[in-house]
């Protein structure tokens, strides 16, 4: 996420150089003496703490923002959440699969049961391989009683037969790839998005901070520090949204890409189980032949 990780270096630059304003500000003697200090932090006191002294004081484009971060971060929530149910749920499946799989020789003998096993990225792709092999073997790929006997009989198919059902299930791979990276981009927008965000409103309320302080002409700190604490909630507001989403859409991805290797590997074996079974390497010589 090297977008998301610029994005985070920004607010920390433009967040030190706020800071740094106001330190420049309160050294040319804004603290004019030092009841001041103790007039805020009783105000903070009185106020129920630091954010919700902040949120009482942050504008309106400020707690406009702040809407804007609670939604962004019910939505990455809740995909995180729900991706991370999948994943594992995923993980489970695949387990029970390969291993019933593994139990018999026979690669269409699950196929041919009728077996099931809901949420398998792993089975997704053996049902595709399964279904366009018995089509060219069997020339249907319904499975009945006596689909058993029809395929002990059955001829052996070509290389380029072979080819269609290799197709089929890299085709499988694809479609199961693209479901489990669905509304991903919602939290990599979450991740990139939200500080942006937070530093928009925290730039938007030390302006209208430092507006209203030139406007009372009283620059002081306690008549400058409610709005420059309004301001600043953007930008921790948007940090917690941002910090969680980054880490969970790594982990995500990380564990989304684990799964898509596992189902190309499967995919290879299947091949090859196919090919050892059900393919006529004959007509490959002869076709090199000639």
């Amino acid at each position: 996420m090297p977008f998301a990780h610029f994005g985070a270096f920004l607010v920390v630059r433009h967040s030190c150089f706020v800071i740094g304003i106001l330190l420049s500000f309160l050294r040319n003697g804004v603290i004019t003496y030092d009841g001041d200090a103790e007039m805020l932090f009783a105000t903070l006191l009185a106020a129920g703490g630091g954010l919700l002294f902040a949120f009482d004081h942050a504008t309106i484009a400020g707690k406009l923002v702040l809407s804007l971060l609670a939604v962004a971060s019910i939505f990455s929530w809740s995909i995180m959440i729900t991706k991370l149910r999948v994943i594992r749920f995923a993980r489970n499946q695949n387990a029970r699969f390969l291993a019933a799989f593994r139990q018999d020789r026979q690669p269409l003998r699950l196929f041919e049961k009728n077996a099931r096993f809901p949420g398998s990225p792993v089975f997704n792709v053996y049902r595709a391989g399964c279904q366009e092999m018995t089509f060219h073997l069997l020339g249907s790929p319904e499975v009945d009683d006596t689909f058993r006997a029809r395929l002990e009989i059955a001829d052996k198919i070509s290389p380029a037969q072979m080819g269609a059902v290799n197709a089929a299930m890299e085709r499988a791979v694809g479609e199961t790839a693209l479901s489990l990276e669905s509304q991903m981009i919602l939290l990599a927008t979450a991740v990139s998005g939200s500080p942006f965000l937070g530093l928009l409103g925290t730039v938007w309320g030390v302006m209208d901070a430092f507006t209203g302080v030139a406007e009372a002409g009283s620059p002081s700190l306690v008549s400058m520090a409610p709005g420059v604490s309004g301001a600043l909630i953007t930008t921790v507001t948007a940090l917690c949204v941002a910090i969680p989403a980054m880490f969970g859409y790594n982990f995500l991805v990380t564990s989304i890409r684990a799964i898509i290797v596992e189902m190309d590997n499967f995919a290879a074996e299947l091949a090859s189980e196919f090919e050892h079974k059900y393919v006529d390497h004959g007509s490959r010589e002869v076709a090199f032949r000639k």
